[in-house]
């Protein structure tokens, strides 16, 4: 029998980010607790400050002091390094205020897509102007206040576009409509719904429709729950070495969606079990094959890919399409990284499919995606020699990471 590990993971970059701004828009000051401190997060907490919000920070506690007409400054120039929410949410947040606001972003983020976004905030009369190509950044916003009304939008590529017109709904003067072509993660909307009625404010929904009133938010105490994006990668060590992984934090009450990462592992052999504040995944030593849809839950699929060579059979991951277009193409960098391996692997525009293998020691190719990292960590648990071309990365989200999972190996890997 192997060990078992209580894990303490940190705070939810998703929550965490919903959170900042939430907490920036609302009337009065609000605190959050337990806030995840990465790069991405400290790059929107700095682009608050930049903006004029005053942020006070300590180890476990954020405060804002929350300013519901807008920015402080009447001019500013952010940087939202490489952070996808920082640099999607920051400029709509700029838009309900009066001013002069320029954003702009790292290499990385700025191959990054953006475009359906910022025509939904033309379509509302938002003055924003793309400085190079159309629908990145850099990117400046006029900003003079939004009035309110109907819009149209394609979420197909992120929900990040979504959220960051419902978040900014309430700031309006009249409160927005927003149809919905195309949606893909949708738990992550219904993440920022259940936080914004956290936070004071209630969204309706009729078929493809979300109306959201105007009116401003409320401050307010909020705890942020653990990453389960994070939480994958030790569930996935406890599925392929056989030991036990528990987690406190995420259970039955959990808000994200890629705790269902854990009914993925159920069904390929691993015993789940979900409480009410904690999810235990113990490895049976069976990993069947498997063919799952991870629309979802995409942020998950390398995790998969990861750990696919030691099932049984092929696991198949499909309608993962948005995953190329995250921080790297995620499903040829998965598929690239396995072949290094030596595992056998396809691919198609939203699917990949890979077979039983030995994986052997390579260097990872990471193209600088904390994802790509962490989950071939878990591959490493059972292939010695795997190293990465830049292990430093995981900053972004968790910059403890190695650590964590070094520690992690020592208490169930043997």
């Amino acid at each position: 029998m192997r060990g078992m590990a209580l894990v303490d993971i940190p705070g939810s970059k998703s929550i965490t980010a919903r959170a900042l701004f939430l907490a920036a828009a609302a009337d009065g000051v609000t605190t959050l607790q337990r806030p995840l401190r990465s790069d991405d997060t400290e790059g929107f907490a700095e682009g608050l400050a930049r903006l004029g919000y005053r942020v006070g920070r300590t180890p476990d506690t954020w405060q804002v002091d929350g300013r519901p007409q807008g920015p402080a400054v009447a001019e500013a120039d952010v940087y939202c390094r490489d952070g996808a929410t920082t640099a999607r949410f920051l400029p709509t947040l700029a838009a309900a205020g009066h001013g002069t606001f320029r954003f702009d972003a790292s290499p990385q983020m700025r191959r990054r897509p953006l475009l359906p976004l910022t025509r939904a905030l033309r379509d509302l009369g938002v003055d924003l102007r793309h400085e190079e190509a159309d629908g990145h950044h850099p990117l400046t916003v006029a900003a003079a206040g939004v009035e309110g009304g109907a819009v149209v939008l394609d979420a197909g590529q992120s929900s990040q576009y979504l959220t960051a017109l419902l978040l900014l709904g309430p700031l309006t003067r009249t409160g927005l409509r927003i149809t919905v072509t195309d949606l893909v993660s949708a738990p992550y909307v219904e993440i920022t719904l259940a936080m914004m009625r956290a936070f004071g404010v209630e969204v309706g929904r009729e078929g493809n429709t979300y109306a959201v009133p105007p009116g401003g938010y409320r401050a307010t105490t909020y705890a942020i729950e653990p990453d389960a994006s994070t939480a994958s990668y030790f569930f996935a060590a406890a599925a392929v070495t056989g030991g036990e992984v528990t987690v406190p934090g995420l259970g039955q009450g959990a808000l994200q969606g890629d705790l269902g990462f854990v009914e993925v592992l159920r069904r390929m052999g691993a015993r789940v079990e979900t409480g009410a504040d904690r999810t235990t995944v113990a490895g049976t030593g069976e990993l069947r094959g498997v063919t799952v849809n991870m629309r979802d839950i995409s942020d998950t699929m390398p995790t998969l890919a990861a750990l696919a060579p030691f099932a049984s059979g092929p696991v198949r991951i499909e309608d993962v399409a948005n995953t190329r277009v995250k921080e790297c193409d995620r499903l040829e960098a998965c598929a690239e990284n396995l072949r290094r391996l030596g595992v056998e692997v396809a691919t198609g525009p939203d699917w990949i499919e890979i077979h039983p293998g030995t994986p052997r020691g390579a260097d990872i190719k990471t193209y600088g995606d904390h994802r790509i990292v962490m989950s071939f960590a878990v591959t490493g648990l059972r292939t010695p020699g795997i190293s990465f071309d830049d292990p430093g990365c995981v900053r972004k989200t968790f910059p403890g990471f190695h650590e964590a999972f070094a520690g992690l190996k020592g208490e169930i890997a043997g």
